[in-house]
């Protein structure tokens, strides 16, 4: 049984969704079929290399990710297929991949090359179901397309670091259900850049001295009423490992989110400013 994940920003109103999947399960009537998710905000590169990454990891070895975010065909656009981590993805060459391969490189990529045998003005329906098929019957990579050595990258997934290693600058990347904001500040990068050094967050006018590990860590829990911490806003790394801006218990109907209540949208700027520059280590003379 093939399994395989659709991750697009084509929503669950249209056809497109239903047509995809029936197109599979005509090629593969035995596939298992997972939405990863249909809600990427319309062309949004960068939400959908965040998903893609934090989700792909919890599906067992060999599955097949068809991507269709921003995926129409284009000399500046070109369709790639790829095996990643014991994983397959078939995707337009548009950035996405950059954030799920900036720790783990590639095995293999291809540029799919079969367009001029499928007519088509739908290429995830036409064409990456043509591809998952193929792959998901045990065939070859090098059958689809041309191989090649690199992909495209998104320069702003990758937060800056002053010469002085005193700042990391980085931005929002992503805004969940919660309101949360997530950055593309990883916990890792913290560490690696801030060597245990006191530091500030600042996200527009906001400023953090602590960065908790979990969101129920800002309670007293000793207080009776609980509720007098709902709405407080937070740091925090969240469960993927990025640091994220927060409120506790947010709910955009009621109290509101860190995106609403502070003002933060995709792309603002966070940073992290460390208080020392580090010392560099003395060498004896001998």
């Amino acid at each position: 049984m093939s399994l395989i994940t659709l991750t697009t920003d084509f929503g669950t109103k249209d056809h497109f969704v239903g047509a995809v999947k029936g197109a599979i399960y005509s090629e593969l009537p035995d596939a298992n079929i997972v939405d990863i998710t249909h809600e990427i905000s319309p062309f949004n590169i960068t939400e959908t290399a965040y998903i893609l990454k934090n989700a792909y990891k919890s599906f067992p070895d060999k599955t097949i990710h068809v991507i269709g975010v921003d995926s129409e065909l284009s000399m500046d656009n070109k369709h790639i297929a790829l095996e990643l981590d014991n994983h397959y993805f078939i995707c337009p060459d548009n950035g996405l991949i950059s954030m799920i391969a900036s720790e783990i490189k590639p095995t293999k990529i291809v540029e799919i090359n079969i367009h001029n045998r499928i007519e088509s003005s739908f290429p995830v329906l036409d064409v990456f179901v043509q591809v998952a098929s193929h792959i998901a019957r045990g065939g070859s990579l090098s059958v689809i397309g041309r191989e090649i050595e690199t992909y495209k990258k998104i320069i702003e997934i990758k937060p800056k670091v002053n010469e002085q290693q005193t700042i990391i600058s980085g931005g929002v990347i992503y805004i969940d259900n919660y309101g949360n904001v997530i950055s593309n500040i990883s916990k890792k990068q913290f560490n690696t850049i801030g060597k245990g050094r006191d530091y500030k967050v600042t996200a527009r006018r906001y400023t953090f001295s602590k960065i908790y590990s979990r969101y129920n860590e800002i309670v007293d829990f000793s207080v009776t009423d609980k509720r007098q911490y709902d709405g407080e806003k937070l740091a925090i790394f969240n469960s993927a490992g990025f640091l994220e801006i927060a409120i506790y218990r947010s709910n955009l109907e009621t109290v509101g989110g860190a995106s609403t209540l502070l003002g933060l949208e995709y792309r603002d700027t966070i940073t992290i400013e460390f208080e020392n520059p580090i010392k560099p280590e003395f060498t004896p003379i001998n």
